[in-house]
């Protein structure tokens, strides 16, 4: 009885002799099967009658595969003409809800056994139709937050929201984050409502398919993710937050319990968290904080990554001979830890199996076949496979015999190995002539002489058969290394040669290789570091501290070998300090500790601290002094950032309260700095009250009755802690009370103070200073700032206004007092209207300063003008002073002088024309203007009036005599 995959064959062993033997050929002939192509999960639209589905099988396999399909466990009626099998390939035709949605495996098989695919799941998506019932209409108060809800139909698998307005496609745009739709609900929320936004809105779906009074607000946080989440490792995982307030609140994240990852990107501003690729390092708990200028609100929740599993150790394909033991080992991880069991031709084993491990003892025949480990936790399920190959045989020496010649080096020694096929495993000896010389499959010759030499052979023997080999046994002269290397001592990118020379049997080509620290060296790379110099000799160049070491030099024939080794020594600077650890965190300080890294043959003569904070655009170096309790007599170093070469420890200070920090530590010695050590973990400094007050401090305007301070908001830097505010004293000036207020958002730059009673434009001493959790800082200066002025109340006296142009006039005035200007006197307006208008229609001109008089230009011919002056300041203008009247005079002549003619004398020109005389409506002409000008139209000569009416001479250069006109 022989398991269905063995052949029988006869084999002639001895003439007398006839034997059955029970043979598998070798695995890399006969292969069992091994997937190609798994099928992989399908959603199919709901109600599509007249497409297919494909699901993918193919499997490489010796000889091919047949292949068997199961869905949710049982087996798939190929025979139904819905059911097409194309090769491995499973094609459904005309997909139903009711009957094809589930779980589908592929199994391949051939004669070697049988293996499982991974399960893939027929799904059908749909969306159904909103209900018919449209949402009562929704009211909001100007400046407070609304959200509606999308109550999305039933649909499979998720969706994607978006919301229009009125009419599609005029779908809602973030604006300045008022506006936010969720991926997870589907509702639409809104910040801060305006009036504008009354309208009909639309919740848009696709699968993957009345208005009042404004208020001011804090946040509110609506929209809040889960108190606990659960990401995939790999995946890509976001949260949703968004708030109501007015302002429209701003939102940012950040990590509680360490530094928010960088691969978070622009996203950390935002309503929506992506965190891509998530690893273990991005497990922790996540704010989202939304604020405005009056106030902030924040929520929290923890991520914890899970993991699919994934293989750390599986089995490899096995030939076995029979009555032997098997060991198989699969190793996976995920989280949760995945739980694992076997399968045989794709069927349960519960025998010999031991989590991950299985046993097989005392193996027959029939436990060939093709195994799979099966890891499995609630993301994923993954597939390990193998084929076992349990061998009964002969010995046979076909595939494997003994060495036909066997070259040995006189002196050295020899190896010769029997390794025939037979299963079970055959006894062994091996004989010299009639000499029986060792009972075991390897034969070793020691201190070879001449007359070791001739022929050795093999035999092997189970209780199936006997066969046996033969070998010829050649001795060759020794090979010796004659010029060994020398240990050599550089500093590092220096060069350095080592020799190496040997003597060896003539009848065979001798050949040089090189090996660093057990590891061969690439001597035919040209641009490598290592070269041939001579036959044996090796040259290092531009030498470096990882070429330190051993090197072998190996004279080697094919019969025999020698070496010789010499040490390599390169003096560097120093490798990266070890094992640095942050303690006894401070304020403004922190204790670091070290181990000292590899010093390269050169002793360490100073540590240097560098470090970084998301403040800091890189490393920089940091200030330290000596850890004194471990070496209470030494002193401060002159130079605060170096520490001695000897020391393991330091203090770093300066630093800047409740900051987060990475350090490194640097070793020097005379040949130079090394690397840095790993990055520390991050650590944040302890919290401190604020020592800086803030800068910036100024102010005014405002609206009638108000004082209004402004400053710099301070920095993160500055911050020292959190629960972050301001505190403000301001007071009239010369007053002893002062007034306190307090603001609690660190974000804010003003403060608004109104008060029935205040004055005008009245003085006021304000300082400010900082505080937070920790305590409160130091007042800045007092600064001088005025409450908000009123108009003035005193209207400019003494207008006159005088007739320039038929188009322009000026005006002048007498000034207000400065004390009756309710605040700054900006300048003067003057209001100008025609006769026949309405003031209110008045055209207006502004002056700046304290100038009295003004030019304006623009006005009509013969036109009488009402004109009244006012003064202003930022509140705005005072009373118009009593009303000035103008008339404009007439135009000037509309016609140009005619029959103009013009002659030169010397250098004199003379020009005629004749009289222009001007119209009733026109004013009367006074006088004429003059103007000579070049052929390149640069102006050379101009009389603004000439005596004359009708002829005027003018002297020019003899350079100008080209001028016309």
């Amino acid at each position: 009885s022989t398991a269905p995959s063995a052949s029988l064959i006869l084999l002639s062993l001895h003439p007398s002799t006839l034997l059955l033997s029970s043979v598998h050929p070798p695995l890399h002939l006969y292969p069992g099967p091994v997937f190609e192509e798994q099928p992989s999960s399908v959603v199919y639209p709901e109600g599509l009658s007249k497409g297919t589905v494909t699901l993918n099988c193919q499997a490489r396999a010796s000889p091919a595969a047949t292949y068997r399909w199961h869905v949710n466990g049982t087996k798939v009626p190929v025979g139904d003409p819905r059911y097409t099998l194309v090769a491995g390939n499973l094609v459904i035709s005309g997909p139903q809800y009711g009957s094809d949605g589930g779980s589908y495996q592929c199994l391949a098989m051939n004669r070697c056994g049988t293996i499982l695919s991974r399960v893939a799941n027929l799904k059908f998506g749909y969306l159904h139709d909103f209900s018919g019932e449209g949402q009562s209409p929704q009211t909001a108060y100007e400046g407070a937050g609304a959200f509606l809800a999308c109550q999305a139909p039933a649909h499979y698998p998720a969706l994607s929201y978006r919301w229009f307005v009125n009419d599609f496609p005029s779908f809602v745009m973030p604006d300045g984050g008022r506006w936010f739709v969720s991926q997870v609900t589907g509702n639409l929320y809104l910040a801060k409502a305006e009036p504008n936004d009354t309208a009909s809105y639309f919740c848009f779906t696709t699968i993957n398919m009345d208005i009042t009074n404004a208020r001011k607000s804090a946040p509110a946080i609506k929209v809040r993710f889960p108190a606990e989440t659960y990401a995939l490792a790999g995946h890509t995982t976001q949260l949703e937050c968004f708030a109501y307030g007015n302002p429209v609140p701003k939102l940012r994240w950040r990590k509680v319990d360490g530094l928010l990852p960088s691969k978070a990107g622009a996203s950390a501003e935002g309503p929506i968290l992506t965190l891509p690729e998530m690893t273990f390092h991005d497990e922790g708990v996540y704010e989202c904080e939304a604020y405005n200028s009056e106030g902030r609100d924040t929520h929290q929740g923890r991520i914890s990554v899970q993991a699919q599993p994934e293989w750390l150790q599986v089995m490899s394909d096995s030939e076995v001979e029979i009555s032997s033991e098997l060991h198989w080992t699969c190793v996976a991880a995920g989280k949760p830890r995945p739980s694992i069991h076997w399968l045989r031709n794709g069927q349960p084993l519960s025998t010999q199996v031991n989590g991950g491990r299985l046993k097989v003892i005392n193996l027959a025949l029939e436990d060939s076949g093709m195994y799979q480990c099966v890891a499995e936790n609630k993301h994923d399920t993954i597939y390990s496979n193998a084929e076992l190959r349990v061998q009964v045989q002969a010995p046979d020496f076909r595939s494997n015999p003994v060495r036909r010649l066997v070259p040995a080096a006189r002196g050295g020694q020899v190896m010769l190995e029997c390794r025939p096929r037979a299963a079970p495993k055959p006894t062994l000896f091996w004989s010299r002539g009639t000499e029986l010389l060792t009972n075991n499959g390897i034969l070793w010759i020691h201190n070879i002489s001449r007359a070791d030499e001739g022929k050795y052979t093999c035999f092997a023997e189970n209780y199936l058969g006997k066969a046996n080999s033969t070998g010829h046994l050649s001795v060759r002269d020794a090979t010796k290394i004659t010029l060994a290397p020398s240990n050599a001592d550089i500093n590092q990118e220096e060069n350095v040669t080592l020799q190496c020379h040997a003597s060896h049997d003539p009848t065979m080509d001798l050949t040089f290789t090189w090996a660093h620290n057990g590891a061969l060296l690439d001597l035919e790379d040209p641009t490598g570091p290592y070269h041939r110099e001579t036959i044996g000799d090796l040259l290092i160049v531009n030498g470096q501290l990882s070429q330190a070491g051993t090197y072998s030099c190996t004279a080697q024939t094919v019969v025999d070998s020698a070496s010789a080794s010499a040490k390599l020594v390169v003096r560097g600077p120093p490798g990266p300090p070890g094992g640095l650890v942050v303690k006894n965190v401070a304020e403004t300080s922190a204790e670091l500790r070290w181990s000292r890294g590899y010093d390269n043959h050169s002793p360490i003569g100073k540590y240097v601290i560098m470090g970084c904070s998301p403040m800091s655009s890189g490393w920089r170096t940091m200030r330290t002094v000596p850890d004194l309790s471990l070496s209470p007599y030494s002193s401060p170093p002159t130079d605060p950032s170096n520490i001695e070469g000897n020391a393991e420890s330091a203090r770093v200070v300066g630093l800047l309260p409740w900051m987060d920090y990475e350090f490194q530590v640097i070793a020097s010695n005379i040949l130079g700095s090394g690397e840095p050590s790993m990055s520390s973990h991050t650590v944040r400094t302890q919290q401190a009250a604020p020592t800086v007050a803030p800068s910036g401090l100024g102010g005014g305007g405002g609206d009638r009755n108000e004082l209004i301070i402004t400053w710099t908001p301070m920095a993160r830097e500055y911050q020292n802690g959190d629960g972050f505010g301001y505190i403000l004293a301001f007071r009239k000036r010369n007053s002893p009370t002062w007034v306190v207020e307090r603001v609690s958002n660190v974000e804010s730059s003003r403060y608004v103070y109104s008060n029935q009673n205040l004055s005008p434009y009245c003085p006021f001493e304000v300082k400010i200073k900082a505080y937070n959790r920790k305590g409160e800082g130091p007042f800045s200066q007092i600064a001088l700032v005025h409450s908000a002025e009123e108009e003035p109340t005193v209207a400019p006296s003494r207008i006159n206004a005088t007739a320039l142009t038929a188009f322009e006039m000026q005006v002048s005035w007498d000034p207000v007092q400065h004390l009756s200007a309710n605040g700054i006197l900006r300048g003067y307006e003057i209001r100008y209207w025609r006769q026949h208008e309405r003031e209110a229609a008045a055209d207006r001109v502004r002056t700046a300063g304290l100038e009295t008089t003004a030019r304006v230009a623009g006005l009509r011919p013969s036109t009488r003008y009402h004109v009244t002056v006012l003064a202003y300041n930022s509140a705005g203008t005072g009373p118009a002073s009593p009303k000035s009247t103008v008339t404009t005079r007439r135009p000037p002549p509309n016609r140009p002088p005619g029959n103009v003619f013009w002659k030169t004398d010397g250098s004199w020109v003379t020009v005629r024309w004749d009289h222009v005389k001007a119209l009733d409506n026109e004013s009367a002409v006074l006088g004429y203007k003059v103007r000579g000008v070049c052929f390149e139209g640069a102006v050379c000569v101009q009389v603004d009036m000439c005596l004359s009416y009708c002829k005027c001479t003018v002297k020019i250069f003899k350079r100008m005599l080209k001028c016309v006109k």
